[in-house]
This record gives C-alpha cells, structure tokens and sequence, in this order.
C-alpha cells in the first residue's frame, strides 16, 4: 500500500512540492515520502487510539477532501509538524504543502477504495496496512467501516452491513442490472 501511496503523492506532489519555492529541489523526493510515511503512521495512530469514527468518516462522500474534517485535519497537522522539523520549512511553507497534499491524497485514495471499477486500492488494503496485519484489530475498523458505511453511501444492497455483496451490487449498477453484468462478464 505504501507504494500505491506514493504514486498517490507524486501524482499531487507536483504543485504541492516540487514547483513550491518553499521546498528546495534536493528534498522534493523526501518531502513526498514523507508524506507517504505521515499518512500511514497518522492512519496507524487514530487506529491505535480508538478513533474508528474519523477513520470511518473518511469514506463519508467527499469528506477525505475536506480539509475541515478532523481525520484530514489531523493527517495535515502531523504531515505540517513533520516538514518542519525534518526539514526546516517554516509553519506557513509546511502548512501550504501539507494542507495542498493531503485533502487530494486522501479524497484520491478513498475514491479509489470505494470504486468497484478501481482495483488499485481497496478498504481491505488500507485496513490490512492501518492495522499492521493484527486481524482482530482489522475486524474493528471494517466494524466501523460497516456501522457508518450505511450512512456513507456504501451500503449498496441496503442490508445494514458493508461487504462484498455491496461491491456486487455497486458493479451491478453500473452495468445495467445482473443481465448487463452477465453480459459483460459473458459477451453477450
């Protein structure tokens, strides 16, 4: 996942990061795995810390592009914090590259995760890495992911649980009902 990430952050780094005067050409690379590493271990700390609400807030619509939700807030904070100290940007240069990065990382990232069409990422792989492979652990964020995924729009089936049925449903959607997912399945 981490690598996904990366590609992630190098897709947004552009602006973010290296056309940023703010950042100086030798640390463009680093600042973006940086960013990479602030985002899983931000990720691991709300985990860590009981918070699966903002962590299940994330697939809520746009909410992960939103810079005022509290798990983006949290994410740009730590990315901030972390820019300057590694790097020695001032708070105004960190807080415009992590507060530029992030919101589109995270909005990117969730997208990705919540298209069935997208197998890039998926809410198991950001889980798997969130939780650091510890299923019990795991099996609490896909609970929250799952309580609060009905309200979020992921509960395509309306059964009151998010899972693979709702993937099937999402595709069936999308392909015109089960006689046009067969079909495409099929070539008919």
């Amino acid at each position: 996942m981490f690598e996904q990430l990366t590609n992630l952050i190098k897709q947004f780094g552009g602006d973010a990061v290296v056309n940023n005067a703010a950042v100086p050409n030798e640390h463009n690379e680093a600042v973006m795995n940086e960013a990479s590493s602030s985002i899983l271990d931000g990720l691991k700390e709300m985990v860590a810390n009981g918070n699966t609400s903002d962590l299940a807030g994330l697939f809520q619509g746009d909410n992960a592009s939103d810079a005022s939700n509290p798990a983006v807030k949290q994410l740009t904070d730590k990315l901030s914090g972390s820019l300057g100290e590694k790097f020695g940007l001032d708070s105004d240069a960190a807080s415009g590259v992590a507060g530029s990065l992030i919101p589109k990382v995270l909005g990117s990232l969730v997208n990705k995760a919540k298209d069935p069409n997208d197998s890039s990422f998926q809410v198991s792989d950001i889980v798997n890495a969130i939780s650091g492979g510890n299923s019990e652990t795991g099996g609490g964020i896909m609970d929250a992911i799952s309580k609060y995924g009905g309200q979020f729009g992921l509960d395509q089936d309306g059964d009151g649980q998010v899972g693979i049925s709702d993937a099937v449903a999402a595709v069936s959607k999308k392909s015109g009902g089960l006689g046009g997912l067969l079909g495409k399945l099929f070539g008919k």
